[in-house]
């Protein structure tokens, strides 16, 4: 076989095993459904996930931080800076101060 028709074949062979995997995938998904259906439960229920794609992944992380000015405002230390840690630093205090 030439250069060009193995990399066809190689395509071709890819998205076999994509569509198997969903497969496979979906098959599963419906044997755990049936089987918490049989229990009286939801999928949603039991995993807390809402099914939505982008329910999964990480879970949200405590705060770490309480703005002193308003207790509604934390921060888990993670991610980008909110403006009111970014105040508190420009006036000279610490964060460490807000440790909750």
């Amino acid at each position: 076989m030439s250069r060009s028709e193995l990399m066809k074949l190689r395509a071709n062979v890819d998205k076999a095993l994509a569509s198997v995997a969903e497969r496979e995938r979906k098959a599963a998904l419906d044997a755990a459904e049936r089987a918490v259906a049989e229990h009286g439960f939801t999928l949603s229920e039991l995993t807390g996930l809402s099914g939505r794609k982008g329910a999964r992944g990480k879970p949200k992380s405590a705060p770490k931080y309480r703005n002193p000015a308003n207790a509604d405002d934390t921060w888990s230390g993670r991610g980008r800076k909110p403006g009111w840690v970014r105040e508190l630093e420009a006036a000279g205090k610490s964060i460490a101060d807000c440790a909750i």
